[in-house]
Parts: structure tokens; C-alpha cells; sequence
């Protein structure tokens, strides 16, 4: 009596769990291209290897969650809606293809990298968000990195700026916000690779002129 008691009760409890559903949409997950196209090939010398160093942010933007910004300095995030991957990864990902496009380098090793590179980028992104603040529905996308460019033999930093880039989002649809995002994004890092091929090479000139 007592096994058939406990049958009972488990057919039960399985009848009733698989008749559970969930109403809740599924998250998605949204990707963003490096967009830069191949740059002729002109051979650059062998020991101007890049290394990306780890990417950081700013509080609040180290995670999966597509970031937005609205009235009164409130952050929030899309609900249902991810990266791939945390922030950093997502934008040293992003940082690595525009670079080797460019041509500049013999090789561009990412975080961690087990070869050793002749300078390191250091990249800290300092916004990615989609803005609310300026009062129409759909936002404004602002991307902004912080860029030092270190030479490795002596540590010296040989570069500093700063890249940016908003682009507006056509409406407040997700496929607009994530095409605002992906055109910000590798317009900024077309500015991050050109100012660290150009502190390179003015680096490289001045070595050879003393």
C-alpha cells in the first residue's frame, strides 16, 4: 500500500509540473560586427606587434546587460536583452578585428596574450549606452574610450587620447538601438586605430632620429 501511495503522489507531481508553461518571452541576444574593411598589405616590420591589455570600465558597464541612460542620472538595462559576453570582452573582440584590418601590424595579440608584443593598448571605455536624456523616444547611442599606448621594452606611455562616437538611433525598436550601437562602436575604434598606429610611428621616428 505504501509503494503504491508513493507512486501516486510522484505521477502526480509529474502530471502537474509538465503542464506548467511560462509566459515569459525568452532573452536575446544581440551581436555587434567589427565593420572595418582589410587595408592594402604593405609588410609592416616584424617587431610592430600590438598587445590589447584587459579592458576595463567604468561602474556599471562591466557586465552582459546593454546598458541605458535616462532623466535624473538613472541607469538601467534592457529587460530580456544581453551581449554575447561581459563589456570588455565584447569590445576587445571588437578592438582586435578593427586593428588587424588596418594593416599596421605584423601581428595584435589579445588579453591574455602568450607571445610578447613590442607596445600595448590600453583601452578603457568610459560610456556604452543608449540615452533617454534628450527627450525624443528613441535614444541616442554614446560610445567613448579612453586610450593609452605603452611601449613595452621600457614602459613608457608613448600615446594618449581619447575616441567617441553618438550615433541616434533611427526609432526605439532593438534593431535600430543595436545597429546605433555597432556604428558608434567601430566608428570610435577606427579613431583608436589610427591614433595608435600614429603614436607608433612618431615613437619610431623620433628613436631613429637621436
Amino acid at each position: 500500500m505504501s509503494r503504491l501511495l508513493v507512486l501516486t503522489t510522484v505521477l502526480l507531481l509529474a502530471a502537474c509540473t509538465s503542464g506548467l508553461q511560462s509566459n515569459t518571452p525568452p532573452t536575446q541576444t544581440y551581436i555587434l560586427r567589427a565593420t572595418a574593411s582589410p587595408a592594402p598589405v604593405d609588410h609592416p616590420p616584424a617587431n610592430r606587434t600590438l598587445q590589447l591589455a584587459r579592458v576595463t570600465t567604468d561602474p556599471g558597464l562591466d557586465s552582459d546587460r546593454i546598458v541605458i541612460v535616462q532623466t535624473d542620472h538613472r541607469m538601467g538595462y534592457y529587460a530580456l536583452s544581453r551581449w554575447p559576453d561581459d563589456l570588455p570582452e565584447v569590445v576587445e573582440a571588437l578592438a582586435a578585428s578593427t586593428l588587424r584590418a588596418s594593416g599596421d601590424w605584423a601581428a595584435v595579440y589579445e588579453w591574455p596574450g602568450q607571445l610578447p608584443a613590442r607596445y600595448t593598448l590600453y583601452i578603457a571605455v568610459r560610456r556604452f549606452e543608449a540615452d533617454y536624456t534628450g527627450g525624443g523616444r528613441a535614444p541616442t547611442v554614446h560610445v567613448k574610450f579612453d586610450c593609452q599606448v605603452v611601449r613595452r621594452t621600457d614602459l613608457q606611455q608613448i600615446g594618449a587620447f581619447t575616441a567617441e562616437s553618438s550615433v541616434p538611433a533611427e526609432n526605439n525598436r532593438m534593431a535600430a538601438v543595436i545597429d546605433s550601437f555597432e556604428r558608434a562602436a567601430n566608428s570610435a575604434l577606427a579613431v583608436v586605430a589610427e591614433r595608435t598606429a600614429a603614436a607608433v610611428s612618431s615613437a619610431e621616428q623620433a628613436a631613429t632620429s637621436r
